[in-house]
């Protein structure tokens, strides 16, 4: 029996939720309505929690906080290691996380109470840190560019990650904040292979639209660094220096890359996608990812986990910083500017 393709998913199944002893497996065509079959719908749900700020308690991370004014990600990557969290909200890691999404309108009003409360101390808060705060419902609900108002109303320093082009429609908001080191942003490229990325990032920017996001950013003075995450061994590894070269030729300021790793869940649903796109590098892909990991897929431990070890690890982390040391010599990222804080939040805003 032919088994079901999603157009545009990143994952081809439902993983079971850890939380529950019961789980929908779609498997078969037969019996599926039309619609379905060529692509399940996208939901939206509004949350409301107390509170928008995380601590960051991971020492792997550069920044202390993180701010996810969405949960679950349209993007659809093969790879995401956020899409394990989606369990904790009674979905599946799989499909649920590209298509059951959560949206949080209060953010900027919670942003704004907690930088204002008494106790708080400035320090760079990351958007998002657990899936992309330009994903596409960004487009409508607004949400991001919103928070960036109030991170530029109060001068507080904020760093972004991305995959996506919108973060272009708030060229106005992080151009003003990078006139005092306030923003810093990161643009991820996995690969600069078309047919790759279009199979393991369905719904994100081509990697040529990336090279453009970064060369407008740097043209207008925002701080702009490449993230080279995550390296997955025979499939993208040997893309580093060109990923890398062609980044600093466009104004990248830094580089930085993580080595994929398969928590939880993520080791069911990566290995489906290996095998329906790459059946022929299956198993040296999987080996090799398990070679950086002492023999598991899986690695929690913090310092290792984003590096990886041993003799692959090792010739990975030589490739790139050879190339980083190549192109990305004498550059960095401006430090951020924790002293333009303003509690009084009367700086001149005029954004569109």
């Amino acid at each position: 029996m032919e088994k079901v393709h999603w157009k545009g998913r990143g994952a081809q199944l439902q993983t079971g939720n850890r939380f529950s002893s019961q789980h929908l497996v779609t498997e078969h065509l037969e019996g599926l309505d039309e619609e379905l079959i060529l692509s399940p719908k996208t939901n939206i749900r509004l949350e409301h929690p107390k509170t928008i700020i995380n601590p960051v308690k991971s020492p792997d991370i550069g920044l202390s906080f993180s701010l996810n004014p969405y949960q679950g990600c349209e993007h659809g990557c093969s790879y995401c290691y956020a899409r394990n969290s989606h369990e904790y909200y009674g979905f599946s890691a799989g499909l649920d996380f590209e298509t059951q999404l959560m949206a949080k309108p209060d953010a900027p009003r919670l942003l704004e109470k907690q930088i204002l409360s008494s106790n708080w101390k400035v320090a760079p808060i990351s958007l998002s840190g657990n899936t992309d705060c330009y994903q596409p419902i960004e487009k409508k609900m607004g949400i991001t560019r919103q928070l960036l108002e109030v991170f530029a109303r109060y001068r507080h320093p904020v760093g972004i990650i991305t995959k996506n082009s919108l973060i272009e429609r708030d060229i106005d908001i992080l151009q003003d904040l990078a006139k005092e080191d306030l923003v810093q942003v990161y643009i991820s490229i996995t690969s600069l292979n078309e047919e790759l990325r279009r199979k393991m990032e369905p719904r994100t920017a081509s990697a040529s639209k990336r090279l453009q996001i970064i060369e407008k950013l740097s043209n207008v003075g925002v701080p702009v660094a490449v993230m080279n995450a995550p390296i997955i061994p025979g499939l993208n590894d040997q893309e580093i220096p060109e990923i890398l070269k062609a980044s600093a030729e466009r104004g990248a300021r830094y580089a930085g890359m993580t080595v994929v790793r398969l928590n939880g869940k993520l080791e069911e649903i990566f290995s489906d996608w290996l095998k329906r796109n790459y059946p022929d590098r299956f198993q040296k892909v999987m080996h090799q990812i398990a070679e950086l990991h002492g023999g598991s897929v899986k690695d929690v431990e913090f310092g290792r986990r984003m590096k990886g070890e041993g003799i692959l690890a090792e010739m990975i982390h030589q490739l790139f910083y050879t190339s980083k040391k190549k192109y990305f010599s004498n550059r960095s990222m401006p430090k951020f500017n924790l002293q333009a804080f303003r509690k009084g939040g009367n700086y001149s805003l005029n954004f569109g």
